[in-house]
């Protein structure tokens, strides 16, 4: 793996931004039950939780999810994670933000179902 990016190379302003997640519906039923969750099997592979930004979360969802319907899209405010998230090359470069630590209820900031339509996922009005 790359070395992670300096936190200081990043804005404020990103730093301060909602970064999202994307579940499956049992994913998202697990970690509301736990309360936590250290992500979906490929975030365990990978030894963290991976998360977009907005600009990112389309593609991630075409790319990871394209045939999948039954998702939910979780914000998740960049600056309430800490040392423990670090924004990392990925895709041709681009700084992806990840996880290195679980994901808890309280990181929360909303959760919102993203139907499959007939040209990909839904995303929630305004966001994208």
């Amino acid at each position: 793996m790359t070395a992670p990016i300096d936190p200081d190379s990043v804005s404020r302003h990103d730093r301060a931004m909602l970064i999202y997640k994307i579940f499956r519906r049992h994913e998202w039923n697990d970690f509301r039950a736990a309360g936590h969750t250290r992500g979906a099997p490929v975030d365990l592979a990978d030894g963290f939780i991976h998360l977009s930004t907005a600009a990112q979360v389309a593609e991630t969802a075409a790319r990871h999810f394209s045939r999948e319907s039954d998702l939910v899209l979780v914000a998740v405010r960049a600056d309430g994670l800490g040392a423990d998230l670090r924004w990392e090359p990925s895709r041709g470069g681009a700084l992806f933000p990840h996880l290195y630590r679980a994901l808890t209820d309280a990181d929360v900031v909303w959760d919102k179902s993203l139907p499959l339509g007939a040209t990909g996922h839904i995303f929630p009005e305004g966001m994208l």
